[in-house]
């Protein structure tokens, strides 16, 4: 056969000179196909060859027997000229499997050209035999459907024999798995679970909430009903695990469909939701166990991609507090939008270490700085400035654990106050165009000096705001708890339940605002895009969750059960804490901006003489004087709670000239 179709070549149309010039630069050289190559050049051939007769025929019906001698010459004349266009347009190397846009683009391209060189020869050779010029464009719309058909029936048979294969090799240990969410997650899911059998998960069907998915069947598997089948449809197919594949939903829906889980008593995973899945991706590789974080999940936020692209894209970004958990998703985030290098700015030099080496994989076209600094020391500070003239800044360095900074309040006023002013004086010298502080809910009705500290960081923002130039914007963003973060209660919680418990919670009416890191690092991103110099932003934090209703929540997702297995225990509030966080001071109020998620606190302005005060309470920071530095803390934010002055009967060493 392969001597036969070189032949066919050799003695096609082209001359000598051309031939040689052919088999020379391998374009259309047989002898280097490989045997898959060759097969499908071979069957695609064929199958062409014949497509002639079939034209012919739906054009002239029986009376092709009489014609079929100067048939046969005509398709034998062409096939030489059709093998040269299968190995020119690359056509028998096209996987048939996985055909996409451009395979199909070339096909239309070489059945084109086909059909032009066809009629034009079909005029010299009229006089001589039959040719109706309709026979042609037969030909042309029936190979279409030839070539098309060749890859899509190769896709259903490959899978279909993926699928036997499938069932042939699973085994009595492998698990049935009802699959909650039949959207393209879903779907993602379950094709991954029939792709790799050795995993041993059987899906078995999809229920789902919308309507028009009912009775209907995806990847040959059925819709079984809505999430409230969940647990009939357990008991009657025997599932083994639910997979949650609803990376959207809010979290009062997964909270709903795990409560019918735990009812079922079937196990039960999710895949990430969906402000964790940067890339877009889904894999089996992703399911996992279901966090307290999924409990609580909001509704996906609709970023303004463009506008945060408008400031990011092709800039020199840095961040502060780099190898921190807000930090390091704030980088995350940045990398989507294409900066031209992020400079990773941190003090704990493993944290750091590990955050490049995951930015460095995950980001390989981003230019990577690593810098080793705090926050405190300008000097190191102004020549990062110097040698990378960063035109974006995020500052997340801070200390943030209120307990550790009433016992150490100096540090708490160097570096969250200092590191800020340090930090927005070198942005104001060095022309950096955009300053974006991470604040925290603390900082309003402070109690604690760790959340007097960030208020005052916003005061320092608000003045170097006042300073800026017409291209530069500087603001603060204030949010409540995120999950996950470092010294946040989840970790301990799990620590605790890791232990046996019991479980510690202050206060059982204590509540807080949460929020997952990536959705406060994005909100963050936005802010920045808003364009509001001086502002003060507040993010929708949504509804407030009860410490402990979360800390029960922690025990039943760890397979326990709350106060008989793992018991809570409540310990009294520490020094510096509130029963409960504001977002917002009483006269501040709040205006909407742009979007839905962001508010914008009104600004109260600064207080006389902001200068002369930071610099007192630096002064009583060096002495490390505990009551002179809440005397001062109070003297710049009058809100705050934690001095006492009748208490201070002594004054403190410090005072305040008025």
């Amino acid at each position: 056969m392969q001597r036969f179709l070189l032949y066919c070549f050799v003695v096609g149309e082209l001359n000598a000179k051309e031939r040689v010039e052919l088999f020379r630069n391998n374009k259309l050289n047989l002898k280097e196909m490989n045997g898959r190559a060759f097969t499908k050049f071979a069957i695609e051939l064929t199958a062409w060859y014949s497509i002639t007769f079939i034209a012919y025929f739906l054009r002239l019906e029986w009376e092709v027997i009489t014609l079929s001698k100067d048939i046969f010459v005509l398709a034998t004349g062409l096939l030489p000229f059709k093998a040269t266009l299968i190995l020119s347009y690359g056509m028998h190397k096209m996987s048939w499997r996985y055909a996409v846009i451009s395979d199909f683009k070339a096909i239309a391209m070489a059945i084109a050209t086909y059909l032009v060189v066809f009629m034009t020869a079909g005029f010299f050779i009229r006089e001589s035999m039959l040719l109706p010029m309709t026979v042609p464009f037969i030909e042309a719309f029936l190979s279409i459907i030839l070539f098309v058909s060749i890859r899509l029936s190769s896709r259903f048979v490959l899978r279909e024999r993926k699928v036997i294969d499938y069932y042939k090799k699973r085994n009595q240990d492998d698990r049935r798995v009802l699959i909650l969410g039949a959207g393209e997650s879903g779907t993602l899911i379950a094709k991954e679970m029939q792709r790799h059998f050795e995993m041993g998960l059987i899906p078995v069907g999809f229920l789902d909430d919308a309507a028009g998915k009912q009775n209907q069947r995806i990847l040959g598997l059925p819709v079984l009903g809505n999430l409230s089948k969940m647990p009939h449809v357990v008991r009657e197919k025997a599932i083994d695990e639910v997979i949650i594949a609803m990376p959207s939903e809010a979290g009062d829906v997964i909270r709903r469909v795990v409560e019918e889980a735990r009812k079922a008593k079937v196990q039960f995973r999710t895949i990430p939701g969906i402000y964790d899945l940067i890339s877009g991706k889904i894999s089996i590789q992703q399911i996992r166990n279901v966090q307290v974080e999924d409990l609580l999940r909001r509704n996906p936020v609709k970023l303004d991609t463009s506008r945060i692209g408008a400031y990011i894209r092709g800039r020199r970004i840095l961040v502060t507090g780099a190898g921190g958990s807000i930090g390091s998703e704030i980088v995350r985030q940045v990398c989507r939008f294409k900066p031209a290098s992020v400079i990773l700015l941190g003090r704990g030099e493993n944290s750091i270490f590990e955050a490049m080496r995951e930015f460095r994989s995950t980001f390989p076209d981003i230019t990577f700085e690593i810098k080793i600094c705090d926050v405190r020391d300008i000097h190191t500070l102004e020549q990062v400035f110097k040698d990378h003239q960063p035109e974006v800044v995020f500052h997340a360095a801070a200390h943030k654990h209120v307990y550790l900074m009433e016992k150490n309040p100096s540090q708490a006023i160097f570096n969250n106050i200092g590191g800020t002013r340090n930090l927005a004086t070198l942005s104001l010298d060095y022309g950096v165009n955009y300053f974006v502080n991470i604040s925290t809910d603390k900082a309003v009705n402070p109690t604690s000096i760790m959340g007097a500290s960030k208020r005052i960081a916003e005061n320092v923002i608000l003045q170097a705001a006042s300073k800026a130039k017409d291209d530069q914007v500087f603001v603060s963003v204030r949010f409540g708890n995120v999950l996950g973060s470092r010294g946040s209660v989840v970790p301990i919680f799990k620590d605790q339940i890791s232990k046996g418990g019991p479980i510690t919670v202050t206060d059982p009416d204590m509540i807080r605002y949460f929020m997952t890191i990536p959705e406060a690092s994005q909100l963050v991103l936005q802010a920045g895009a808003l364009n509001m110099n001086g502002a003060v932003f507040v993010l929708d934090m949504g509804e407030p969750v009860k410490i402990v209703d979360m800390a029960r929540d922690l025990i039943r997702l760890s397979g326990f059960e709350p106060d008989k297995d793992i018991k809570v225990v409540f310990t009294g509030k520490i020094e510096g804490e509130k029963l409960y966080e504001e977002l917002l001071t009483s006269e501040e109020g709040t205006e909407m901006t742009q979007h839905d998620k962001i508010m914008i606190a009104r600004k109260n302005g600064l207080i006389d003489d902001f200068e002369r005060k930071l610099d007192l309470l630096f002064d009583a920071a060096n002495s490390d004087d505990k009551m002179s530095i809440k005397q001062m803390i109070h003297e710049i934010v009058p809100t705050y709670s934690g001095y006492d002055s009748k208490a201070d009967k002594s004054g403190g060493n410090l005072k305040v000239s008025r």
